[in-house]
């Protein structure tokens, strides 16, 4: 007898939105090998419709045959499952100062990686010609060339009009406003190009690479700036214009007077980023300028900088504390270059955020240290990039191509 309690339920909606399909590649996402007869039963449809699906999808490289079910007296029944040597997936993340690639299977298994410290202040073609030649590098590195490259994540570190890909007013950014960023990348590339704020990506790449079984969880970044990736019911947040969780501009009152880069007073990020404790830091007589040189002389034990950044903690989890009593997350994590101080900024948070949220709401709350640390946004960007080519529609999309 067949086995139809598979697992299609919130395991199957990924943190994109998709919805669960009875399609049957939506089934085999999950690797697990299946037969015809199996896929019939779990979908409804007759065994025949299934094998016409089934070899459509192995043209496109998607599916694969993997072996023979265990027999039950008679010929054995072929097994199918998600091909994860077939097509894959381009990452991106776009740092402030350095540009990271992934080329990654259907799975989010990176085949292949490369790092490159450039500034992205100097301008997008500068910076996508660069990730144009090596996305091409890398590919060849791993056999593969641009006719297999399913999709393209990208994360910019700023703003982003998710549903044109365009990046808008980023303040650290010079000359990156609106410009069209798939429109370019598509130049060279025969493959949809998805968008979105580093913090997103990150958010996405934490919760399905270490937090695959969470389905409310708050990443927050804490570096240059100060920012949040928020993940609720399983989906990823991004609110009507894209500025969902944009925490950094949120007021503390302990920096009622403090000027922030954005033209108000008393914002999170003007008191708690890496470049505001270094500030601070640096009107003591202390030598910091950047969130690493406040890292640096943490891990120094310097008591000033260890202070300050245990403070910033407080101011976070001031600001968290709201974010916990609307979204009621299982887990806060913290990334980002100021994360790297350890548990010291952590610690502010916790202070807070047990201290002044309802029990009920903490009772089981992590609130802890990235798990993928610097890799978080690549990782999301492919995780953008799957999600997109692998949705229901983007599959249907792909099967009439081969029947026409």
């Amino acid at each position: 007898m067949v086995d139809i309690s598979t697992e299609l339920t919130a395991r199957h909606i990924n943190a994109l939105g998709s919805s669960v399909a009875s399609d049957l590649f939506q089934i085999l996402r999950d690797g697990r090998p299946r037969t015809r007869t199996e896929l019939s039963a779990m979908t409804g449809l007759a065994r025949s419709t299934v094998a016409i699906r089934i070899d459509a999808l192995m043209k496109l490289g998607l599916v694969d045959s993997v072996g023979d079910a265990v027999s039950t007296g008679g010929r054995p029944s072929s097994q199918f499952a998600l091909a994860t040597s077939g097509r894959v997936v381009l990452g991106v993340d776009v740092g402030a100062s350095h540009v990271r690639i992934a080329v990654s299977d259907l799975t989010g298994g990176v085949l292949a990686q490369t790092l490159e410290r450039i500034d992205v202040a100097e301008g997008p073609q500068v910076v996508l010609s660069w990730v144009t030649s090596e996305a091409e590098r890398l590919l060849a590195s791993v056999d593969r060339d641009a006719s297999e490259l399913l999709a393209i994540g990208i994360g910019l570190p700023g703003p982003v009009e998710h549903s044109t890909g365009r990046p808008i007013n980023p303040p650290i950014m010079p000359g990156w406003d609106r410009f069209d960023v798939p429109d370019y990348l598509s130049s060279s590339f025969d493959a949809p190009v998805l968008v979105d704020n580093d913090v997103n990506i990150m958010a996405l790449g934490e919760r399905e690479h270490a937090w695959p079984d969470v389905d409310h969880l708050i990443f927050v970044k804490v570096a240059t700036g100060i920012g949040s990736g928020v993940i609720s019911s399983g989906l990823l947040q991004r609110g009507a214009q894209g500025t969902a969780g944009d925490i950094g501009h949120v007021y503390v009152a302990r920096g009622a007077e403090v000027p922030c880069a954005c033209g108000n007073r008393g914002c999170l990020e003007a008191l708690a980023s890496g470049p505001a404790i270094a500030r601070a830091l640096a009107s003591t007589g202390l030598t910091a300028a950047s969130s690493q040189d406040v890292v640096e002389l943490v891990k120094r034990g310097n008591i000033d900088a260890i202070q300050a950044v245990r403070q910033a903690g407080r101011d976070i989890g001031e600001v968290l504390t709201t974010c916990v009593s609307l979204i009621n997350p299982s887990a806060i994590v913290l990334g980002g270059a100021l994360a790297q101080a350890g548990e010291y900024l952590i610690a502010g948070v916790r202070e807070v955020v047990y201290t002044r949220s309802m029990p009920l709401a903490t009772e089981h709350l992590q609130i802890t240290q990235s798990k993928l640390g610097p890799d978080a946004a690549v990782l999301g960007a492919s995780m953008l990039a799957i999600h997109h080519a692998l949705a229901p529609e983007s599959i249907e999309a792909m099967v009439a191509s081969t029947v026409r």
